[in-house]
């Protein structure tokens, strides 16, 4: 099968995002040798830029790179509208489970560690281009509705980030470092979009989840507690009744009464 570019080229177009090339020339004479378009980034937040204005058919990506690790370039992208339907594959010397599991929970399609196989990784990306030719795209966007701003993206990563972390959550240098800023750019960030600071939207994404579990099942308040990451049960009740008016308790029996009262309702 003949592969085409997604974005309406003749040739699929690769972007490899690596700090250290000169590690990867194998594999780059062996990618410029097939039909495809090869760009080169060496800098993390170069790569960045480049995907969101060559919008490539595919993405190979390092991990460990410094002022922005490929994790965090990784959750960029899949919050910005020009690339979050991009496949990205890591290629990195990271191999540890708990980083590869990372890659791949964050969006990643693939993950090869290095040192590679050349071959291997041609392999791997032409299933994937195939997958992503297969696919039904959609409609371009308009440009000006393609483009989003990038406080949103890193406001959009950070919110994903904090939602998908409740019950680990770092401290707030770590929290921004994790979407590629800075501590005081992420607080004025969430002022100036949110109107709120980052501990009240966190505050308030716990007892909106805390709701959800209250609702959903016959877990207990102290589980919910730890799962979410209150000190303890106690300062559970106390955070949950200053925003809602009820204890967690009063709050799943009235629920569970409402459900009780609409089983027994008369036709």
């Amino acid at each position: 099968m003949k592969l085409r570019s997604v974005t309406g080229g003749n040739r699929p177009h690769l972007l490899v995002i690596d700090d250290t090339p000169e590690e990867l020339q194998p594999l780059l004479l062996q990618l410029r040798a097939q039909p495809w378009r090869v760009t080169l980034a060496s800098d993390p937040r170069q790569g960045y830029q480049r995907a969101l204005a060559l919008h490539p058919d595919l993405i190979l990506l390092d991990v460990r790179m410094p002022q922005m690790d490929g994790f965090t370039l990784c959750r960029l992208l899949r919050e910005a509208p020009a690339t979050q339907r991009t496949p990205v594959i890591f290629l990195s010397s990271a191999g540890a489970l708990e980083e590869r599991l990372e890659g791949l929970q964050l969006g990643g399609v693939d993950y090869v560690i290095k040192p590679c196989e050349p071959a291997e990784v041609l392999a791997r990306i032409r299933i994937h281009l195939q997958l992503t030719w297969r696919a039904p795209q959609p409609a371009p966007a308009q440009e000006s509705a393609a483009s989003v701003e990038a406080e949103q993206v890193v406001l959009l990563a950070a919110m994903r980030f904090i939602e998908q972390n409740l019950g680990e959550l770092p401290s707030l240098a770590e929290i921004a470092r994790k979407v590629g800023t800075h501590d005081k750019r992420l607080s004025a960030i969430f002022r100036e979009r949110l109107d709120t600071t980052v501990f009240t939207y966190i505050r308030e994404a716990r007892l909106r989840r805390a709701q959800e579990l209250l609702a959903e099942g016959s877990m207990s308040i102290q589980d919910i507690a730890d799962l979410l990451g209150f000190r303890s049960a106690c300062n559970f009740t106390t955070a949950f009744r200053e925003r809602t008016g009820t204890t967690p308790s009063v709050f799943r029996r009235t629920l569970q009464g409402d459900v009780t009262a609409e089983r027994i309702e008369p036709l």
